[in-house]
């Protein structure tokens, strides 16, 4: 090989390391910063949506009181404390739960959501892999919707929500052949055009960050244009410009119009991982850090982009 040839090589060879996050297992928040989240209002809703949803907790409250006892009623109660930002509360009220129904999978799915949102991810992962022990063998069931879609159809379930979260939570922590494996699980159950875009983002998403880009591109070739998106059509349209349906340019652009909102940083979150793909780091960082000054914390496009700057930092 000669010495030009060895230079295009080497070249090649630390841009394409590059793209992969310098990853390192475990919580990549301390307890301070845990802390501070627990703290920190929810993102802003309407006056009337507030409302709305503290009627639906004072209905939550009301049921459980009458019947302490039913675990339905209970993972009610800490759903929708939860949707006023009042996570503490709602993780106690899980915590309690568990005590009561150790074997309910649904308590460590929801409690390990909201360790995911305080940025407490090794406990988040510690409640997925029990609810994934206790669900082994059992049949899955329809998880009902808290903030139901335009068609008031659910398009998740008890199953996929333990995989998709637990694949997740090991994505935010860098623990990515873990991630793959739960994705993999998680592509099983995904069951409907809504559940296979979301589980088929992220795990596209995590094979590109292995630098295994041909095993990412078998990812694409079940989603094709005109599907049927009832909830997940950011996903959907990140899938697409990832298959060359879309450009990035043309989805940022659009997206910028209309920020502000969860389902925004997820598509802005997939643009910045497209630049970091193909070797635009500036672009990348540019686009993370404009999605973690915005409001919307609780979203897992802002956490998954607050712990890549961290890890590129």
């Amino acid at each position: 090989m000669n010495h030009s040839l060895r230079i295009a090589v080497l070249l090649v060879a630390l841009n394409t390391s590059a793209l992969v996050l310098p990853m390192k297992a475990g919580n990549t928040q301390d307890k301070k910063s845990q802390a501070e989240y627990a703290n920190r209002p929810a993102p802003q809703v309407s006056a009337e949506t507030r409302k709305e949803m503290e009627a639906r907790l004072d209905e939550a409250r009301r049921g459980f009181a009458a019947k302490p006892n039913d675990p339905g009623l209970r993972i009610w109660l800490g759903r929708r404390l939860a949707y006023l930002g009042r996570f503490s509360e709602a993780i106690e009220v899980y915590s309690e739960g568990i005590k009561k129904f150790p074997w309910d999978a649904r308590f460590y799915r929801h409690r390990g959501h909201r360790y995911v949102t305080l940025r407490k991810f090794d406990l988040a992962i510690e409640d997925f892999e029990k609810a994934a022990k206790l669900i082994k063998g059992k049949p899955d069931e329809v998880e009902p919707d808290g903030q139901p879609n335009v068609r008031n159809i659910p398009t998740s379930t008890l199953h996929f929500n333990i995989w998709y979260h637990l694949g997740l939570a090991y994505y935010l922590t860098g623990q990515n052949q873990q991630a793959l494996n739960s994705y993999r699980e998680c592509l099983k159950v995904s069951k409907n055009p809504d559940a296979l875009v979301a589980t088929s983002h992220w795990l596209y998403m995590t094979l590109r960050r292995m630098n295994r880009e041909s095993e990412a591109a078998k990812e694409l070739e079940p989603i094709s244009e005109g599907m049927e998106i009832i909830e997940n059509d950011g996903y959907y349209r990140l899938l697409l410009m990832h298959k060359g349906a879309v450009s990035p340019e043309d989805l940022l652009a659009e997206t910028l119009k209309q920020t502000g909102s969860a389902g925004s940083n997820s598509i802005l979150y997939g643009i910045g991982n497209w630049y970091l793909y193909n070797g635009r780091r500036d672009e990348a960082l540019k686009v993370l850090r404009q999605m973690i000054g915005g409001d919307q914390w609780t979203s897992f496009g802002y956490i998954a982009a607050e712990a890549d700057l961290r890890r590129l930092s």
